[in-house]
């Protein structure tokens, strides 16, 4: 059943919708008909300034807010959003093409993902520091930082909104999210109206969207604030580079989450299908447009053959087309740029040698088949550029250590994976990989709530370790109480 959707959408600062004040709009599209799904504000630095202030106004009443109601306020978004798996089924496939599955893996992902922040609102704040003063008690107090500025994709929108902003919320920082303008209602406006249906206080989350002509300036005045604090970027590694050097020249600590060239090593006593089951995921959900999918798949010595055979077999039965079909995995690439780029990739391969094995050939508007190659070499664009589109590049090698020196060559380091039967093996192939996930017999896009999350190298600024961002979104004072007079010198 459809779900009857706005044809517009206000920015939403401090618990209101408004036009922006210079009262342009613009298009948010469906990239399967080309057509206007709904319109949202094309916003300008004088908004921005109007959300940070909002946002600045209602820092000290959310901080003060006692954690156990902070993490009522979580749950509850979690059980609405529970609740809602068609609405945003509904509304993704319309404005990103995503499939079904990946839709419903957004909402299961989140949910758990805003449950497991829950509990940040309620941990220690703070511990209880050794000190050679007599009578005195020495601690290190974590409070929260101020203003979070929030820059969210339309790739993963919901559960990639939701780890911008949820641990944020739970340690008692305010927020202002920049969606994609791709995505303004999946990576934003969706997660914003839950919480404000769970009580979340006027001012606490705002949304601030944009024209894309208008991103820099937008980008800029939010990044330069000084009511901002801290700044949590998910996107592309160009783009990235930008925030991190604007977050740099404003003092700003900042955390990126960027680009990957995720390797998947089939070493040779793998089994053959199962692992080509797993790249099969891990290449073709979303039509490879997930930041942890595999792009270079690396095949030791006798599994090559095994593994091909069964891989391009997966591939052709795959479901490709209307990403509303219950079994489709390969839908719409973002817009028909993107679908563009990835064609662009695999003509200059092809041209240099390359060999298809399955899919090629030009784009169909924002349709891009599933695609393999073979015989991928450096001189091509696509041995070194992020693919983010249904192209699998296939490496064969002879030896243990070419797998892993192939699987490092690269400036990325998100995710990667490794298929043995040996898992003593695996692991030991694991720690030679220079990447921030490596799993052994799972593939690249695997991902728990309760996980650390970063990438190294050109993957990634700054990780949401084990305490999944907390310490990121406070700041941590010394704090000392004595209970008696100090005989001072003088």
């Amino acid at each position: 059943m459809s779900v009857p959707s706005p044809t517009s959408r206000g920015l939403l600062i401090g618990g209101k919708e408004i036009p922006a004040q210079s009262g342009r709009i613009t298009p948010d599209l469906d990239p399967v008909t080309g057509e206007v799904y709904l319109t949202v504000p094309a916003a300008g630095p004088e908004d921005v300034a109007l959300a940070v202030e909002a946002a600045h106004a209602a820092f000290a009443t959310w901080a003060g807010t006692a954690p156990s109601a902070r993490r009522a306020v979580l749950l509850k978004a979690a059980d609405l959003m529970e609740q809602r798996v068609e609405e945003f089924t509904e509304i993704m496939v319309n404005e990103t093409g995503g499939t079904r599955t990946w839709a419903g893996f957004n909402i299961r992902m989140s949910v758990d993902l805003m449950r497991q922040a829950a509990t940040m609102a309620t941990r220690p704040a703070g511990a209880l520091l050794a000190s050679d003063v007599p009578g005195e008690w020495s601690m290190a107090v974590r409070e929260p930082a101020g203003v979070v500025a929030a820059f969210v994709p339309w790739n993963g929108p919901l559960i990639l909104c939701t780890r911008a902003i949820a641990v944020a919320l739970a340690t008692g920082n305010p927020v202002v999210v920049r969606p994609s303008e791709d995505a303004p209602i999946t990576s934003g406006y969706f997660l914003a109206d839950l919480l404000t249906e769970a009580g979340i206080p006027d001012g606490v989350i705002n949304i601030v969207t944009n024209d894309r002509t208008d991103a820099p300036e937008v980008v800029q005045a939010l990044i330069a604030d000084d009511r901002v604090r801290r700044v949590n970027f998910t996107g592309s590694t160009p783009v990235g580079r930008i925030v991190g050097r604007l977050a740099g020249e404003h003092l700003k600590p900042v955390i990126l989450e960027l680009g990957g060239k995720n390797p998947i090593v089939v070493l040779d006593d793998a089994d053959a299908a199962y692992a080509a089951s797993g790249v099969t995921v891990a290449k073709f959900m979303n039509s490879g447009q997930i930041c942890l999918s595999v792009d270079r798949v690396i095949l030791q010595g006798g599994v090559a053959d095994a593994f091909v055979q069964a891989f391009v077999a997966k591939v052709a039965a795959l479901g490709q087309g209307d990403p509303r079909g219950e079994h489709t995995l390969v839908g719409p690439m973002i817009n028909a740029r993107a679908a563009e780029r990835v064609a662009g990739l695999v003509a200059d391969a092809v041209e240099k040698g390359a060999k298809v094995l399955i899919g090629g050939g030009p784009a169909r508007g924002t349709f891009y088949p599933a695609t393999v190659l073979d015989g991928v070499t450096p001189q091509m664009r696509i041995y070194a550029e992020e693919v983010f589109g249904p192209v699998a590049t296939i490496f064969r090698v002879d030896t243990e250590d070419e797998a892993v020196a192939l699987a490092n060559d690269t400036a990325y380091g998100l995710s990667s994976a490794v298929y043995t039967e040996n898992a003593g093996r695996g692991l030991a192939v694991a720690r030679r990989l220079r990447h921030g996930n490596v799993h052994v017999n799972d593939h690249s896009v695997a991902d728990e709530p309760q996980a650390p999350v970063g990438g190294v190298k050109d993957s990634g600024f700054g990780h949401f370790g084990s305490d999944w961002g907390a310490e990121f979104f406070t700041e941590t004072r010394w704090v000392t109480v004595a209970d008696r007079h100090t005989n001072y010198p003088l």
